[in-house]
């Protein structure tokens, strides 16, 4: 089923493109006078926008991927169905050393890790919601004010062991500082997770998916939908924390991109 979207996005409320891993690549698919096409990549549906004349694309890119040649699934509403070529370019993140006091958070116990596994199951669920919300903007702002103190895609090591890349970015505020809604959506998920400790998931529409981590407190609950700017928690040190700050992830087909992409340019 087609989609039925009529706003159209201005080029400035597009995100940056930079098709590298957890980057972005925008990808034409079809012209705005046809109806809306179904898009997949890596059997995840794509976010899908009309912009100057066509309908764009927007594919997430995932920090594993290898670079080179990609492809989109494009299906129209007959049920046509074709490929769509794009490159991805190759990117080298930096390393950070991080050091945790709580050796629980770098070496769990065994009861922690079957805590950390149920946890897992809920955090890959709300990264897969999807809504057919049309999206006028995919520009947001920062959800909190403060000091970006880690950007996205950084090797980690914590107490020189080697973890997950960084998939989000950090923004370092006090204790209790508000913490807004980037852009619109509805509150799909929440809870206090053992790594993310308190944790808000606002589904944006369209599989863009933002994720909030180590609050003080939650000020909303699920189901509820919120406006770009309302506040829905406050920065704490929950989880597996070295001081008071935001997490702050972006998922787009279930994969995690660069937030820094959606801001506006300096």
């Amino acid at each position: 089923m087609a989609l039925m979207l009529s706003l159209s996005v201005e080029a400035e409320t597009l995100p940056r493109e930079n098709p590298v891993p957890g980057g972005i690549a925008i990808v034409p698919v079809a012209p705005e006078t046809e109806p809306a096409p179904l898009v997949y990549y890596e059997g995840q549906r794509v976010l899908l926008v009309p912009h100057d004349g066509g309908w764009r694309a927007v594919v997430g890119l995932p920090l594993s991927l290898s670079p080179g040649r990609q492809v989109i699934r494009v299906s129209d509403i007959g049920g046509r169905q074709r490929e769509i070529p794009f490159e991805v370019r190759s990117k080298t993140y930096a390393e950070q050393r991080l050091f945790i006091k709580d050796r629980r958070m770098v070496e769990p116990s065994a009861e922690d890790l079957m805590r950390i596994e149920r946890e897992q199951e809920i955090i890959r669920a709300a990264f897969t919601v999807w809504s057919d919300l049309p999206l006028k903007s995919l520009q947001f702002q920062l959800p909190v004010q403060g000091r970006i103190s880690s950007i996205f895609g950084l090797r980690r090591f914590f107490n020189n062991k080697p973890r997950q890349p960084h998939s989000g970015i950090d923004i370092a505020a006090p204790t209790g500082a508000p913490v807004v809604a980037p852009l619109a959506g509805i509150v799909v998920e929440s809870g206090d997770y053992f790594f993310n400790g308190k944790t808000i998931f606002l589904d944006h529409g369209q599989g863009l998916v933002s994720m909030f981590n180590h609050l003080s407190s939650i000020l909303v609950e699920r189901g509820k939908r919120v406006g770009t700017g309302e506040k829905i928690g406050e920065i704490g040190m929950t989880g597996r924390v070295t001081g008071p700050h935001l997490h702050w992830t972006v998922s787009l087909n279930n994969s995690r991109v660069d937030p820094e992409l959606f801001l506006p340019s300096n």
